[in-house]
């Protein structure tokens, strides 16, 4: 299966590679895009638009991954799926609202079968899901408590130094500890899902639709 991957940074992607293949049971292949000019949230909301666009009309990708993290954003709920229960502050909310319009106005493609989506929402971050197992507080019933106590910016400090030793780790560092975290984790998923089921059980149930 061809798969294209949209996340944070290259490191992010390496790990999130991992995961998928193994939810869908196959080394899937890369299929590259445009991309990011810059890290972070507001490129990666920036961007999706135009990725889809790309994948749909220029390549012969089945699919389109996309991870980013929460931050301080709120904790996407089973309320959001009811209609008209979208909270705009919710980022997985924001994403599938981008998606249905961008696919809605999409021609289909004459070759190809429509392209797959499944997004997912790392809380607080990706450091969080790769820590699972490994540190009993990541979950995101312990991260929504971190949350509302005002303590994010610490803990997003802490998260990065669990699993890089450093708050401030280089990108070569950060694709190393991410992706031995990721094979880890890649033979236990159901602990993962269990632990982060809004973001990655999200995440594992759109990649199931796929099969």
């Amino acid at each position: 299966m061809k798969v294209a991957i949209l996340s944070e940074s290259p490191a992010d992607d390496a790990a999130i590679r991992v995961l998928v293949d193994a939810i869908l049971g196959e080394k899937t292949e890369v299929v590259s895009h445009t991309g990011l000019r810059t890290r972070g949230w507001p490129s990666v909301r920036s961007v999706f638009p135009a990725v889809l666009k790309q994948l749909h009309y220029h390549t012969d990708a089945d699919g389109l991954v996309l991870v980013a993290d929460s931050n301080g954003s709120p904790i996407h709920q089973a309320a959001h799926e009811q209609p008209g229960g979208e909270v705009r502050a919710c980022r997985l909310c924001q994403l599938r609202a981008v998606r249905d319009e961008v696919l809605s106005q999409l021609k289909p493609r004459s070759t190809f079968p429509a392209l797959k989506t499944a997004i997912g929402i790392a809380v607080p971050t990706i450091e969080a899901w790769l820590l699972c197992g490994a540190d009993p507080h990541a979950s995101e019933a312990s991260q929504q408590v971190e949350l509302e106590s005002g303590h994010y910016s610490r803990m997003k400090s802490q998260l990065k130094v669990k699993l890089y030793g450093t708050e401030r780790p280089s990108l070569s560092d950060e694709t190393t500890h991410m992706t031995a975290a990721a094979w880890r984790l890649a033979a236990n998923l159901n602990s993962l899902q269990t632990a982060f089921p809004s973001g990655f059980g999200t995440l594992s149930r759109d990649l199931r639709k796929w099969l």
